[in-house]
């Protein structure tokens, strides 16, 4: 039940991603059984083709996360981390309410040791047909260097084994690209990271450079990412209005990506875009495949086991 346009696009969404998963793998699909019956029989889909846990309660997408999740025992995201936590599913995915997630996923799976917060991300298609990771995107809003320098492994470790990316180049997006530049969190994390041996610190970038190849990981706070990944949707979505559209247009749409991981937990967590529709919803299905099949929690834990162990030296 979670988007703005579920559940009839949450379904559509299952329905198209069945096709393109192997017959050993299994979807789940949480939330009011009746529901979910009835859009499968809409959708010309047979029940048993997917497995159906009944979740009758909602969490609408303006609730207060954690008063949600507490008081909503029996809602989709309630029962999806409740299912993930008992390994009875391997990932968890949802367009709906982005807090409640995070709140979830801390209160159940937990993050992994060592991260002091989990993060969420946006691929950002770059001029040269390849693409870069900002992070982090509204998970947090307000930050502090030590939480950005592990943004940089976070994305380090993203690029490299979801997009294969090697030796990630590792970016901190600034006013300016001097080492000077920039307020005191850009000032004092850029201190932490240019001698960093965990990632690839190549310094500063402007926002003018977001779109071209000068890094493959880009690191800014919570607050400056979400501005940039709702201005790049708004300019997106202006340009198809008038009609302006080529390949590198097209690869700015959010369906291409389908959501983010929530890097920093013990599981596969992904978030979907509130406004999915269904391609996105396939391809965020298919997105939690990838990353659980991947392995990117359990190589983010042993990352920060090498990274205590340089801060120990």
């Amino acid at each position: 039940m979670g988007g703005d346009f579920a559940p009839k696009a949450t379904i559509k969404g299952a329905c198209l991603a069945l096709k393109e998963i192997s017959s050993s793998d299994r979807i789940v699909l949480i939330g009011p059984e009746e529901v979910i019956l009835e859009e499968l029989k809409l959708a010309g889909t047979r029940p048993e083709d997917f497995l159906i846990a009944h979740a009758p309660e909602i969490i609408g997408m303006g609730e207060h996360p954690t008063k949600a999740i507490v008081q909503k025992p029996k809602s989709g995201i309630a029962v999806g981390f409740h299912m993930l936590k008992n390994g009875e599913i391997d990932s968890f995915a949802s367009a709906g309410n982005s807090g409640a997630m995070v709140v979830g996923s801390m209160y159940s799976v937990g993050t992994i040791q060592g991260i002091i917060r989990p993060c969420t991300s946006a691929i950002v298609p770059k001029e040269n047909g390849t693409i870069s990771i900002l992070l982090d995107v509204g998970t947090i809003p307000d930050t502090k260097p030590e939480v950005m320098y592990q943004f940089g492994i976070l994305g380090s470790l993203y690029a490299e084994n979801i997009y294969k990316v090697k030796n990630p180049r590792v970016a901190l997006l600034n006013l300016g690209t001097e080492e000077e530049k920039g307020n005191l969190l850009c000032q004092s994390s850029y201190a932490l990271m240019k001698d960093s041996k965990d990632f690839n610190f190549t310094g500063n970038v402007e926002g003018r450079d977001i779109l071209k190849d000068k890094a493959d990981v880009i690191v800014c706070d919570g607050f400056t990412g979400n501005v940039v990944l709702k201005l790049m949707e708004s300019v997106y979505r202006m340009l198809v209005k008038r009609g302006l559209q080529d390949e590198y247009i097209g690869r700015m749409n959010y369906e291409n990506y389908g959501g983010t991981p929530l890097l920093g937990v013990n599981a596969t967590v992904i978030v979907g875009h509130g406004i999915s529709n269904d391609i996105a919803i396939k391809n965020m299905i298919l997105l939690s495949k990838e990353v659980n099949e991947a392995e990117l929690s359990s190589k983010i834990q042993k990352a920060l086991q090498k990274f205590s162990l340089n801060n120990k030296e």
